[in-house]
């Protein structure tokens, strides 16, 4: 089989079924099955389910995440490790609003009171040393 064009997943045409078997989901995204079953091992999301008889089957969301993933690796060049970090970092929830209040008021409290006093010293130590 031949490697057919990086297709931009926006523009990808996936057909209207439930399950789509390894063959037809290798003729969409344009990569050989091979390719796919490596895929499913280096990102956990592309999981196809199992048939009785052993075949991979895979979703549509499967399906339109080997498209995205073949953007990300023959288009964008990233390497594996970077899509599938690209690709979390899409999936992670915001922190709620409830603890955003929490998190500020650590960030803006300012440096303990010693805090100047201390690095002074220790600037002071330093430039002893230095003599």
């Amino acid at each position: 089989m031949q490697v057919d064009k990086v297709v931009n997943p926006e523009q990808a045409k996936v057909p209207d079924k439930l399950y789509f078997r390894i063959g037809e989901v290798a003729k969409l995204v344009g990569v050989e099955q091979h390719v796919l079953r490596y895929w499913g091992k280096e990102f956990p999301r592309l999981g196809p389910k199992k048939s009785g008889s052993g075949h991979r089957l895979y979703r549509r969301k499967d399906v339109e995440l080997a498209l995205q993933i073949k953007h990300l690796l023959y288009e964008k060049r990233f390497t594996i490790e970077g899509a599938r970090k690209h690709l979390e970092g899409r999936t992670k929830r915001a922190p709620k609003k409830a603890e955003a209040p929490a998190t500020q008021a650590v960030l803006f409290a300012g440096p303990p009171p010693d805090a100047i006093d201390t690095v002074r010293r220790e600037l002071d130590e330093i430039l002893k040393l230095l003599r």
